[in-house]
């Protein structure tokens, strides 16, 4: 039987929302297990969050580069990570982070291709961000990184909480391939990055969804059916149904557009399609939120969970 710390029964609490007493019981009943724990609570109703998701504690910017190339086009989306908001509008950091992004695009779009391309002055990505450290005095690092190409259509881009134009606290790029008038298309991508900032969908297609994801929610699903006491065909169907629910709230195209909740994305392109005349494909999309999945402390939180449970 695992030990049930204090440090357990304050991760349970802060990814689930639930009261102490309730995470202290289901830690106890999945012996210490956090994503089983959270799994229980959800089928006893408990939990008053379906998607977990890390505190986030990273500041500085996500930064967005397009270039045109003619008929198709490239788009980079780069994390650049500081200590502190104030950082995040300093000059000489938001210049970094715009250079940095404009490096990306020729690169293949991963972090260590990033660091080690030339920007114009011809040192390296890494190299300037070690003199800006040495400059402003906080740490800095390119964390993560997006790029999209297509060689017909474009690559949407969308910037929420803006702190200067192509910066900000969540872009989105959204890649549609196509020959239809490249200002509408722009028009439909930037409608559907806004749609993805907002809804933070897990995957484009049902297809592309992890299947992990879907047994662990079908498995969430069936215990809550058994539980009803209802007869088995009935229970079968109720659980074909809320994973057709699922699939509805975290798969982009068969997501409610947030514009027009009357259709769906994919009904949304297509209509596009129809009005210009030209097949539209959405070839896939990239979010990236400031600090996601990296953990703040939370100061004096422990030794009250603690305090409260005994373990202090």
């Amino acid at each position: 039987m695992a030990e049930i710390t204090a440090a357990l029964v304050k991760e349970l609490r802060e990814k689930s929302g639930v009261g102490m007493m309730d995470c202290k019981k289901a830690l106890a009943e999945n012996n210490g297990d956090i994503e089983a724990s959270i799994d229980w609570l959800r089928a006893k109703g408990l939990s008053k969050a379906a998607k977990k998701a890390d505190r986030a504690a990273a500041e500085g910017l996500v930064a967005i580069a397009v270039a045109d190339q003619g008929a198709g086009e490239t788009a980079t989306a780069v994390e650049v990570n500081a200590e502190t908001d104030f950082v995040s509008r300093n000059d000489l950091f938001q210049g970094a982070a715009r250079q940095i992004a404009g490096a990306a695009l020729a690169t293949d779009g991963s972090v260590d291709a990033i660091t080690a391309a030339k920007l114009a002055g011809g040192e390296t990505v890494q190299d300037h961000l070690t003199n800006l450290i040495a400059t402003i005095g906080e740490n800095m690092m390119v964390r993560r990184a997006a790029k999209w190409t297509v060689a017909n259509g474009v690559v949407a881009s969308y910037i929420h909480n803006a702190t200067a134009p192509d910066l900000g606290r969540i872009g989105v790029l959204v890649a549609l391939e196509s020959t239809g008038d490249k200002a509408a298309l722009r028009e439909l991508g930037r409608k559907i990055a806004m749609h993805v900032a907002a809804t933070s969908p897990l995957s484009l297609s049902p297809d592309d969804l992890d299947p992990a994801a879907i047994e662990r929610e079908k498995a969430v699903f069936t215990e809550q059916a058994l539980e009803s006491g209802k007869p088995p065909a009935v229970v079968e169907k109720m659980i074909e149904g809320r994973i057709r629910k699922f699939l509805e709230e975290v798969v982009l195209l068969k997501q409610a557009f947030v514009m027009n909740p009357d259709q769906t994305v994919e009904q949304l392109v297509a209509e596009t399609a129809k009005t210009l005349g030209a097949p539209i494909a959405v070839k896939g999309f990239t979010r990236l939120a400031l600090g996601e999945g990296v953990e703040k402390k939370q100061d004096d939180f422990a030794a009250e969970v603690a305090s409260m449970t005994g373990q202090a």
